[in-house]
């Protein structure tokens, strides 16, 4: 077997390659988490919001939910769609 030698320009190819690919995955996921159900806290950490808003945001019909036991769950793509439906596009 034979001897390989690996030098600094190997090494900067490959972590050019490794940022491109990392890109890309982020990219195609759009910054979206891997899960496609998320718990309460999960939602509150996305949107940022305190546990009120979060049931404000259930009570009032915003964000569609499943519960299971006592546990509810939110659907990340419908929480994009609320995101979606929602967005305001200022006329400057």
């Amino acid at each position: 077997m034979g001897t390989t030698i690996i030098t600094t320009k190997h090494l900067m190819e490959f972590k050019v390659e490794l940022l491109e690919d990392i890109k890309e995955l982020l990219e195609n996921n759009n910054g979206r988490s891997g899960k496609k159900w998320l718990r309460s806290n999960e939602v509150r950490e996305l949107l940022d919001i305190s546990r009120g808003t979060l049931q404000n945001l259930r009570i009032n019909g915003t964000l569609p939910y499943t519960r299971i036991g006592g546990v509810l769950y939110y659907d990340h793509n419908e929480i994009i769609e609320v995101l979606e439906r929602n967005k305001v596009n200022p006329i400057f």
